[in-house]
């Protein structure tokens, strides 16, 4: 069930997909403004009420190595990090439709993820950063560079810069090896179905918390109209 949920959630919800429409003429006035109002607020509430009751997936807990980022929910910033001899790496997520847009179905949306992994060093003004897709069943490496260590809240802004040469043009044993680096730092496959919940449940408050925000404009508009 939380399944089709997460999709609903991840695109846009249910009964609010993009379309166009004629204005009207034949509304005019400060009462047909408070009507248009009134039916934007029902049908907030409604959405609310209706994204409010879809069942959350299973409760899932990330690898043991790794810690969940303290309100990481509410911000663009990692989620996970965790310590490796004296590295911390930090993991950042996104769902894959989010960069790439239009790459395939609704079911290959939520088991598509994009990873920013940061693998940073005491004293060194540079970290190892990886763009990666996530798949239920594999991790693929997209590009590895080393760069500045990252404010992630300029997350999305990265992926606009140079990162590194083209993964599939390296040679193969190199391409092994940083599979296998990152590998040994517990970053692979085994982080999906956690990050998957991660991402429904952060999808979900956003949501949630959209419908409240535009509520409250709305409600602010008609008691300064009624005033």
């Amino acid at each position: 069930m939380w399944r089709r949920v997460l999709k609903e959630v991840a695109v846009v919800p249910r009964g609010m997909v993009a379309s166009y429409r004629r204005s009207s003429s034949s509304r005019s006035g400060s009462n047909a403004s408070s009507i248009v109002d009134s039916m934007l607020l029902r049908s907030l509430k409604e959405h609310y009420l209706e994204v409010a009751k879809m069942n959350p997936p299973p409760k899932v807990s990330p690898p043991s190595a790794f810690t969940i980022v303290k309100g990481a929910l509410e911000g663009n910033g990692p989620v996970l990090t965790r310590t490796f001899g004296n590295e911390e790496i930090s993991i950042s997520v996104m769902r894959m439709a989010n960069v790439v847009p239009g790459g395939g179905d609704e079911e290959d949306d939520i088991n598509q993820l994009f990873l920013h992994v940061d693998v940073s060093k005491p004293g060194q003004e540079k970290s190892l950063q990886f763009l990666c897709g996530l798949y239920p069943d594999a991790l693929g490496i997209h590009s590895v560079s080393m760069r500045p260590k990252m404010d992630f809240s300029n997350f999305q802004d990265s992926l606009s810069t140079y990162n590194g040469p083209n993964f599939e043009e390296l040679d193969e044993s190199m391409r092994d090896a940083l599979h296998n680096f990152i590998d040994d730092r517990g970053v692979n496959e085994s982080l999906f179905i956690f990050l998957q919940a991660w991402l429904y449940v952060k999808g979900h408050r956003s949501l949630l918390r959209w419908f409240k925000t535009v509520g409250t404009f709305i409600n602010e508009n008609k008691s300064v109209e009624n005033a």
